[in-house]
């Protein structure tokens, strides 16, 4: 699966999201500048990474939404491309009009850092494939702005078409619905505020995110 890691100023999970990437998915995932006007031939997955993209002026993800490369996000999205966003990515997304609703403070109005666990809701998502519907995993989150909001109606449409696809067992935010992690209605772009590239290696202290790149490829495999 060929994987373009997104650069913003200020994301600092980028990294950590290549690692992981080369290491379950891609060996030669790259990273793409935001300024870029498209993404390499043949990408797979858009990777967009945690962080303080801009340092979180007018709204987290706010302007990151409005770079360049984001309009070669969205038409890769339109194509069926895959699309993972995680915490500033999934902020991003909700910014850009990839997903529906936004992230506003947490809840308590402190960063939260530490490992949380999720339930998986749909397991038949190209994104969670790989779980049990129900399993609970371990991911780690770390966010001062992650407690999910949409309006009645939208909650509504995303509980009843299953793209609620993770749910805190123990929310730490606030979120609408417990919810950390929603897909679109075509199930190609996944947003979520727990890190699921953090918990790839024993050595982090879980594996439980393999999962979610495991299922890409397997998605990837099939096609």
């Amino acid at each position: 699966m060929k994987t373009a890691v997104i650069q913003f100023p200020g994301s600092n999970c980028d990294a950590d999201a290549l690692h992981a990437a080369r290491l379950l998915l891609d060996e030669q995932a790259q990273f793409v500048w935001h300024t870029e006007a498209g993404l390499p031939q043949g990408t797979d997955l858009v990777f967009l990474p945690g962080g303080f993209s801009y340092g979180d002026h007018l709204r987290s993800g706010a302007i990151a939404a409005r770079s360049p490369i984001m309009e070669a996000v969205k038409a890769h999205a339109a194509r069926g491309g895959y699309v993972l966003g995680v915490c500033n990515g999934f902020q991003v997304l909700t910014e850009s009009g990839l997903l529906p609703g936004a992230l506003s403070r947490n809840r308590e109005l402190h960063f939260l850092c530490r490992p949380v666990h999720l339930r998986v809701e749909n397991a038949g998502t190209a994104f969670t494939g790989a779980y049990a519907e129900g399993q609970i995993i371990e991911v780690p989150i770390a966010h001062g702005e992650g407690n999910y909001y949409a309006d009645a109606e939208t909650i509504a449409r995303l509980e009843g078409e299953g793209q609620v696809v993770f749910r805190y067992v123990d929310n730490p935010n606030g979120s609408l619905n417990d919810i950390a992690g929603i897909v679109n209605a075509r199930g190609n772009v996944l947003g979520m505020m727990p890190h699921p590239e953090r918990a790839v290696e024993a050595l982090l202290g879980s594996e439980d995110g393999q999962g979610l790149f495991q299922s890409l490829t397997g998605t990837l495999a099939t096609r």
